[in-house]
């Protein structure tokens, strides 16, 4: 099959003009900026624009998180779309204040706002100045038009600027920050867990582990409980170290508007240049190689021996890989999502014998093939990989070169289920299926329950489609 791969874009070339896109694969800069402010703790997101931003954001997050998700708007109209939505803007806030009480408030733009050119930093000035209130919560602001970026741009934009907003000088301390990125609950979980165990005191930013996955309430709490709290993120700037995770992270929005990318700066990089806070960025530890980067590194800057529980765990990750790998060795793999999501799952692949035949994002930084050649370097040359990509684009290519596995959110389900091709949800959004904010795919642990799942799922597909039906491998 390798050599009836068509490496040949189906994207239109410049004869023929890009006319549209076709059920995009990636989602609103705005609902990533959402994400990051629910990591903050006592934060309400305001969406400065239409309604509908934010009705469209809540209902794409409630799907996966299956969680009540509150999401405030400004609420433009024809009126404001015109005049500006300084108004709009006061009463959001004065609302939000009123019923919710936050500690925080996290306003992102939209194409709209963006558009008329809103400023909503002086329109949060001015509302400072105006109200005759005493206390009012924290404000921090990320600009997040969706026609210069995908969720995951507004997910780091959002980040930076609560580092920006908040971080402080101060005396060095013995903690860590940990800039996660766009990750599920359960592997927030894991890695404030990893840490426990090494003993390491760390500030995670952003933490939604428990906002968009809570326990069951005897009340309803209009602003869940958890979040990183203001204080820490205060302390960010006298940390003795910062371990993000990506290599992408907001290339592509920032790409945009800062000439040649010079200035594009991630929570980490502000911190380091700033207050001088060393910055160690390494692809999301999926796979032994990208988790060994990881242990070694919380090794190295806190003094500390791995702890023999992650050493077990190694050794019985690679126990596995030997066990399924007569199962899975030169399948052919398709992998999309976010820019970040799509590196290190291609490595994990490319680590475990699953050829991937084509990474493809709808991001648009176009560092996603460099970068997959960096940690692919012996078979880079056999991976199709395309920034930009809408799920027609790809649907039209799996129907020609038929892989073996789809690996990825559920939005590429009526791609598999049309052609025949078995899917591994992973990701986000997840909306066909229970448990999407609980999937690990970090760590040792998270990449073993990956590899089980991708293993078991070829192993199945290939049972349920055998003439002779087997009850043994």
């Amino acid at each position: 099959m390798k050599d009836t791969i068509n490496h040949t874009p189906t994207k239109p070339t410049a004869e023929e003009p890009f006319k549209s896109t076709r059920n995009a694969c990636k989602l609103c800069a705005p609902l990533g900026a959402s994400v990051a402010f629910k990591g903050i703790r006592g934060c309400v997101p305001i969406i400065h624009g239409s309604q509908g931003c934010a009705t469209y954001i809540r209902r794409y997050l409630i799907s996966h998180y299956k969680e009540p998700v509150d999401i405030a708007s400004s609420n433009f109209s024809e009126e404001s779309t015109i005049f500006g939505g300084g108004a709009n803007c006061h009463a959001a806030i004065d609302n939000v204040i009123r019923q919710y009480q936050p500690e925080v408030i996290g306003m992102a733009t939209t194409c709209l706002s963006e558009t008329i050119g809103d400023d909503v930093k002086f329109y949060i000035e001015t509302y400072k100045e105006l109200t005759n209130r005493t206390e009012l919560p924290q404000f921090v602001t990320a600009s997040t038009p969706s026609y210069q970026g995908s969720h995951m741009d507004g997910f780091h934009e959002a980040v930076t600027s609560i580092v920006k907003s908040m971080a402080e000088t101060g005396e060095l301390g013995e903690h860590l920050n940990i800039f996660p990125g766009f990750v599920s609950p359960e592997d927030l979980r894991q890695i404030k867990t990893i840490l426990e165990d090494f003993g390491i005191d760390y500030i995670l930013l952003p933490d939604y582990s428990e906002t968009l996955d809570n326990p069951i309430w005897d009340a309803y709490k209009r602003i869940p409980d958890g979040g990183t709290p203001i204080e820490s993120v205060k302390k960010c700037g006298s940390a003795r170290a910062s371990i993000e995770f990506g290599t992408i992270l907001n290339k592509g929005s920032l790409a945009g508007r800062v000439k040649n990318n010079a200035q594009a700066t991630s929570a980490g990089d502000y911190l380091e240049s700033t207050f001088g806070v060393e910055n160690r960025r390494m692809p999301m530890p999926i796979g032994v190689s990208s988790c060994d980067t990881f242990f070694e590194t919380l090794k190295e800057v806190s003094g500390k021996e791995i702890p023999l529980k992650y050493k077990k765990e190694r050794g019985r990750l690679i126990d596995s890989y030997v066990d399924g790998h007569k199962y899975i060795f030169g399948k052919k793999a398709v992998v999309y999502g976010e820019e970040d999501f799509v590196v290190g799952m291609t490595a994990f692949l490319n680590e475990i014998g699953i050829e991937v035949a084509l990474a493809v994002s709808g991001g648009e930084s176009g560092h996603l093939e460099e970068e997959i050649k960096k940690y692919c370097p012996e078979n880079s040359d056999s991976i199709l990989v395309k920034n930009g990509w809408d799920y027609e684009l790809i649907h039209e290519w799996c129907a020609e070169n038929k892989p073996d596995i789809l690996i990825g959110n559920s939005k590429a389900y009526y791609i598999a289920r049309e052609l025949g091709i078995p899917i591994v949800r992973c990701g986000f959004p997840i909306h066909d299926r229970i448990g999407g904010q609980r999937i690990k795919h970090l760590g040792y642990t998270g990449t073993q329950e990956l590899f089980d799942q991708i293993t078991n799922t070829l192993i199945g597909y290939k049972q349920d489609h055998s003439e002779v039906g087997y009850k043994y491998m």
